[in-house]
């Protein structure tokens, strides 16, 4: 697990390893903090005790969120131990997949009062995994899971599963799950948030350009 890294005004990222199918993908951890020091954590990574010691130090972990029912639930259950007064918050579906945890909130297209204040929210329907798609407006920074994913030289046999030799964009998998005509609000509201910044739920975040890239990416959806 690595160190959380500064990515924009009041934001921040965690890197944490994962592997599928033998290939590594690693995956993402963002952090935002609110009025009041408020942190809102999506895609919670395994709770290393450094991580632990970090997130003390920048404020109260609030809200731990995970933003599909496939992406970043498996170690919520730390962060409601560890942090008395975070809140689990859960994208449609995952409650029907994770009957062992209890979820404060069921999100959709609209952001939770906690958060309208900084994060602007849309809901990206699927026929698998409805994703909650967030743009942090301090930074101007969208926030995806497996929406998008951006892996630099990946292996070839990854290159097979995911459909993707670089760039970012959806694996082919999740891309055969999408219709069309529902998804295309979604993409056409995160694009009218004008980010700048992006963080992919696996590989590399952009520092910049993030509107041209969504936008090439999901070209098809026009």
């Amino acid at each position: 697990m690595g160190p959380l890294e500064p990515f924009g005004d009041e934001l921040w990222l965690a890197r944490a390893p994962l592997k599928l199918f033998g290939v590594p993908m690693g995956r993402v951890m963002t952090v935002a903090r609110l009025d009041g020091g408020a942190l809102w954590v999506h895609s919670a990574a395994p709770l290393a005790t450094e991580l632990r010691r970090e997130l003390k130090e920048l404020g109260e972990v609030r809200w731990v969120v995970a933003p599909n029912n496939l992406h970043g639930h498996v170690s919520m259950a730390e962060y409601r131990t560890a942090f008395p007064e975070a809140r689990l918050v859960a994208a449609p579906g995952l409650p029907e997949r994770r009957k062992d945890l209890r979820f404060d909130t069921v999100m959709g297209a609209d952001p939770e009062p906690a958060w309208a204040g900084a994060l602007d929210q849309a809901l990206f329907p699927h026929r698998w995994m409805d994703e909650v798609l967030f743009h942090h407006r301090p930074s101007r920074t969208l926030i995806t899971g497996d929406v998008c994913w951006n892996i630099p030289g990946m292996p070839w046999r990854a290159q097979v599963w995911a459909g993707r030799r670089r760039g970012v964009g959806p694996t082919v998998l999740h891309r055969r799950g999408i219709r069309k005509a529902e998804a295309r609000p979604a993409i056409e509201q995160a694009l009218a948030w004008d980010p700048v910044r992006l963080v992919c739920g696996h590989g590399e975040p952009l520092a910049s350009g993030a509107r041209d890239a969504l936008a090439e990416a999901y070209g098809f959806l026009r």
